[in-house]
């Protein structure tokens, strides 16, 4: 089987000949994945600078990214919505062109734009929470801005045959949900299912970047359509209740907690841990796709930790 066979097969639970994964090329490790977006990225993180929304971007010198110090939208008012990035403004996908041969017999993962995150970048946090009250109507205006981006890019990926389709939205704090789950699903979760409509109909996988306390929504993302949770943490939330509430309904593509256990260094808790992770969250048929988490020195994880991690799991996975 191919690396864009397996990973398939995984995902959807049809059985696969090894465990897909997503290793490091810098500590000589390979991927199953081919990773892509649009150059420039309307939805760019930057380490400092100034984005093409106005969002100031710093950062304290440890990890890669960056995070907002200075948000464009004090008051709704100052916004004109003429001004937000458009896809066709810039040649933002003339690279992807060769991309099929570029990326070979692997699985290819293009990046879309958040939808929840963005808010908060252009808004900042406080703000972006109490405009689910006190600004619906302004809220839902950006929310559609940021859905309408997401399937202009949905119909550019489909011409270069990508696979899979994912956007990065942080929703949980280390044991709740940012926001009430019953907002969550006033205000995203059918903004959510729009999208995964659209890349499901080009048949794309759907993958969501989200960390923190999240299984409130769980249930929500994979009834809209989700197929692939990208989760750097669990043990907040616990392998086995992830197990006993969503195993065989979700894929969950991910690295040993982030936080606690790779963060430890101790790396036979790290190949303990790799086991467990294979034993609760994967299916005979798929379910799990095990990778690394790409700034380990932000994360304070060390080269022996990461290696230790990526080696257990080829020797699981076959």
């Amino acid at each position: 089987m191919t690396s864009k066979e397996i990973v398939r097969n995984t995902i959807r639970f049809k059985g696969a000949s090894r465990l897909p994964y997503d290793f490091p090329a810098q500590f000589g490790y390979d991927s199953d994945f081919f990773w892509c977006g649009m150059e420039p990225n309307v939805d760019g993180r930057l380490t400092k600078g100034v984005d093409e929304w106005g969002c100031v971007w710093d950062n304290v010198g440890i990890c890669q990214l960056g995070e907002v110090k200075e948000f464009p939208i004090k008051n709704w008012a100052d916004f004109d919505w003429k001004t937000a990035p458009k896809l066709e403004a810039k040649n933002r996908f003339d690279h992807m062109k060769n991309i099929s041969s570029e990326a070979g017999d692997k699985y290819i993962l293009g990046f879309g734009v958040s939808i929840y995150e963005r808010v908060h970048f252009l808004r900042g946090l406080e703000n972006a929470w109490t405009d689910i009250y006190a600004e619906p109507e302004n809220l839902c205006k950006i929310l559609d801005v940021l859905v309408d981006l997401n399937l202009q890019t949905i119909e550019k990926y489909a011409e270069f045959g990508v696979d899979g389709y994912i956007f990065c939205d942080d929703w949980g704090l280390q044991n709740s949900l940012m926001i009430s789950p019953e907002k969550w699903r006033e205000f995203w979760k059918p903004r959510y299912k729009k999208i995964y409509d659209a890349a499901h109909a080009h048949n794309m996988d759907t993958f969501l970047h989200s960390c923190g306390y999240i299984v409130d929504i769980l249930d929500d993302l994979i009834e809209v359509g989700l197929d692939v949770i990208h989760m750097d943490q669990q043990e907040n939330m616990g392998l086995e209740l992830l197990c006993e509430r969503f195993g065989g309904k979700i894929t969950f593509f991910a690295p040993v907690d982030i936080q606690k256990t790779m963060a430890s260094a101790d790396v036979d808790a790290i190949r303990t841990y790799c086991h467990e992770m294979n034993r609760l969250l994967a299916t005979e048929k798929g379910g799990f796709i095990p990778r690394w988490y790409s700034d380990p020195v932000g994360a304070g994880h060390t080269e022996e930790a990461v290696r230790a991690m990526c080696d257990e799991f080829l020797k699981i996975g076959g």
